[in-house]
């Protein structure tokens, strides 16, 4: 069985976690405690495999009671709850947090989200994927303002208009926003200055991805050669995802799975921003390595880290709990065969578009470009259709290389 720490200084909060929570007692022990002190002597006693704290408690709050949880038994899945209206506030000073749950939360939800957090332990069966995890003091946290956003769309009236309004409460992201939907990577024919105007130009599902990228890529701090690494990282993330969403259209996939793919070419590489911005000088390792022996740079992270980017990554998302689709994207975008079944999905158009956005060289990430996994695409039946789309991306790779190198160009 689970077991599960819940933590909150009032005494009437407790009787009612453990009241709703009852129906879930031939899954999971519960144990609950009434402070952050009472809770690692618990911990002590017997390790938790999630501990769920409210932040406001005296003494010890809910953030410096998470972040003794990971240092001391950094397997537990730590969430926290709050009741603070600005969330990017709490982020800032939660190291060791992995899910932010806004409150008032019902029972419900919250067991939802800890089945989901539960559940994606089997990402991190593996022994070296466990261990490095423990390594990792900074994890993107959960973006509060892309649920906030779906809950807006799903809620059966939810209007462009509003989801609009739900960024511009953020002015941070409303600027990255605007920002980058007037960038070169969407090509409109005029400026937008309004985040509403965003959403009606782009759709919400687009502007919803983007939020929770420049979410995800912002919460990341770096300096020096990481920095400029991660900033090579978000133009190949940009660029692929446009890349997998204009294949996904001309493949004719239903819109639902076009965003998917646009999504998953956005995070495919998370884990390899998790790791710049907490173990620089071991990812630096895996760089040197893959220049020197000429290898894939996913086969180098196995070498230095025992596992990959993309399991990293996989597990991430996964933690938040969101589509198995979009996870499935992630974890298996270098080793596309690897999943059961075969069917046009998100997976495949994020492997095809990763791999024609290294091989164009436009946005290099990686010393040896990865290649195409031609078994798997056959079994779909677009290889052919692959063949000629890598074409078109060296023909254009080879064009902007003469470009450079002619001076009328410039």
């Amino acid at each position: 069985m689970k077991q599960i720490l819940f933590v909150d200084d009032e005494p009437m909060i407790l009787e009612a976690l453990e009241r709703t929570m009852s129906v879930m007692s031939r899954e999971w022990t519960m144990r609950f405690a009434g402070s952050g002190t009472e809770a690692l002597k618990l911990l002590e006693e017997k390790p938790a495999d999630a501990v769920v704290s409210d932040m406001r408690m005296p003494y010890m709050n809910g953030a410096q009671l998470l972040h003794e949880v990971m240092l001391r038994h950094p397997q537990t899945i730590r969430l926290i709850l709050s009741g603070f209206s600005d969330a990017e506030v709490i982020m800032k000073c939660i190291g060791g947090t992995h899910q932010f749950i806004a409150k008032p939360c019902s029972g419900e939800t919250l067991r939802g989200i800890l089945c989901r957090a539960l559940g994606m332990q089997h990402w991190i069966q593996n022994e070296k994927l466990r261990a490095l995890v423990t390594r990792i003091s900074s994890i993107p946290s959960a973006p509060s303002l892309y649920f906030e956003i779906t809950r807006e769309v799903e809620s059966g009236n939810g209007s462009l208009e509003r989801v609009g309004q739900i960024i511009a409460k953020d002015p941070a992201m409303t600027a990255k926003i605007l920002h980058l939907v007037n960038s070169a990577f969407f090509g409109l024919h005029r400026q937008l200055s309004d985040p509403t105007e965003a959403v009606m130009q782009l759709g919400y599902e687009t502007i919803r991805s983007l939020v929770l990228a420049i979410h995800v890529f912002s919460e990341m701090k770096t300096s020096g050669k990481a920095m400029a690494e991660i900033q090579k990282l978000w133009n190949h993330s940009m660029a692929t995802a446009t890349r997998a969403k204009t294949l996904a259209r001309t493949e004719k996939m239903d819109k639902e799975l076009v965003e998917t793919s646009f999504t998953g070419g956005l995070l495919h590489d998370i884990g390899r921003l998790v790791l710049w911005a907490n173990l620089p000088r071991e990812y630096e390792d895996a760089i040197r390595l893959a220049n020197d022996e000429k290898l894939p740079l996913v086969e180098t992270e196995e070498t230095i880290f025992g596992t990959n980017h993309a399991s990293l990554g996989g597990y991430i998302l996964g933690l938040w709990g969101l589509p198995a689709a979009l996870v499935e994207s992630v974890v298996f975008h270098h080793f596309p065969s690897k999943v059961t079944g075969r069917s046009l999905s998100p997976l495949a158009i994020v492997h095809l578009s990763n791999v024609l956005e290294l091989q164009s060289g436009q946005f290099a990430t990686d010393p040896v470009p990865p290649t195409l996994d031609q078994t798997y695409l056959t079994e779909l039946g677009i290889w052919e259709r692959a063949c000629a789309w890598q074409k078109i991306a060296s023909t254009a790779a080879k064009s902007a290389e003469a470009d450079e190198k002619n001076p009328v160009c410039r």
